[in-house]
């Protein structure tokens, strides 16, 4: 597969990755044909990237952390669980724990895995998707930091609902900056609501906005005061935000994470950026990339522990009857860079 920008693909290509609904359903199959209608539908409900696939690299995963069914399961829930928070009804934390034991499963069974957060978004699902990849980065993070189960479980469920308090406030609202109105507040109110969950799962809702320099929202408290469930969430957010374009452009996986060393020490802690840099695919695989001996080539592999030097496959040859087909591993390939992304 070929992770392509949409604007790039063309009537009769298949698509690599099943397309969700904001409830969870299928809009569209993994390997289906897409149609001119298809492609057009896809760029009016707001999709910018998808998994094509392609002939050439079809042995090429996305060593997808999570299984459908759980993302499935994950994104039901959550919108189940916003619409209650948005109507005034109950919601069950039961069915939200069970979720949050589905990617805590996974996330064990793929704990050799880097994080790649390219599920397909669209209008409808962006804000579940948010809260899903927020969860997994968050849950990945706290794994490797060795957190035991319990610890897990209460880090991913404050991260799943670290946004539960936006439910209802209107867009722009002059509540954002505003650290009484915080929608900080409003998540820790509705999740201590909840005496299935304990008091650190809203605490993690409440400090997300924080900042170790003191500049954060809502309470500005330092470094020292926040609690480390609130500090991986904050790196998960910030990142999801960088390249979903939440932000205000979206940023490729690479250059989001040099943003966020641009934050260490001010927004975001040293040590749980270091983590995060261990835990996140900075090149997902079926990236195309031009390296820096002037070849491209597509990501085809990932190294644990070298996420910024993965396995590139290059096509070499002066005519297509010619070409020698090699892969580049830049974690043995010492003195070859990546030098841009090809969108």
């Amino acid at each position: 597969m070929k992770y392509v920008n949409v604007e790039s693909v063309e009537a009769g290509e298949c698509l690599g990755k099943t397309v969700y609904s904001g409830n969870g359903t299928v809009l569209l199959s993994a390997g289906v044909q897409l149609t001119v209608f298809m492609v057009n539908t896809l760029k009016r409900i707001g999709v910018t990237m998808l998994y094509i696939q392609d002939e050439a690299y079809k042995d090429v995963e996305t060593e997808d952390i999570l299984d459908e069914a759980t993302k499935r399961a994950i994104i039901n829930e959550m919108s189940m669980t916003l619409e209650a928070v948005r109507s005034g009804k109950d919601w069950s934390p039961k069915k939200v724990a069970l979720s949050i034991d589905k990617l805590l499963n996974d996330v064990l069974n793929g704990r050799e895995l880097l994080v790649q957060l390219t599920d397909i978004r669209t209008k409808d699902n962006a804000q579940y998707v948010h809260a899903m990849n927020v969860c997994l980065l968050s849950s990945v993070m706290g794994l490797n930091l060795g957190l035991n189960y319990n610890q897990l479980k209460d880090l991913a469920v404050g991260a799943l609902l670290h946004d539960i308090g936006k439910v209802g406030e209107p867009p722009g609202s002059a509540s954002a900056a505003n650290a009484s109105l915080h929608h900080t507040w409003r998540g820790f109110e509705v999740i201590k609501s909840k005496r299935e969950f304990s008091l650190l799962v809203a605490h993690t809702a409440l400090q997300h906005h924080e900042h170790v320099d003191g500049t954060g929202l809502p309470r500005g408290i330092m470094g020292k005061d926040i609690h480390l469930f609130a500090k991986i969430v904050a790196a998960a957010n910030i990142y999801d935000n960088l390249i979903n374009g939440s932000s205000g452009q979206s940023l490729l996986p690479h250059e989001a994470c040099e943003e966020m060393m641009a934050m260490s020490g001010t927004k975001l802690d040293r040590d749980i950026l270091i983590e995060f840099n261990r835990s996140v695919s900075v090149y997902p695989n079926g990236t195309a990339v031009r390296l820096s001996t002037r070849e491209t080539g597509v990501i085809v592999r990932q190294h644990r522990g070298l996420p910024g030097r993965p396995v590139i496959r290059v096509a070499r040859g002066s005519t297509r009857y010619d070409l020698d087909v090699v892969e580049v591993d830049l974690a043995k390939e010492t003195t070859v860079f990546i030098e841009a992304v090809m969108t």
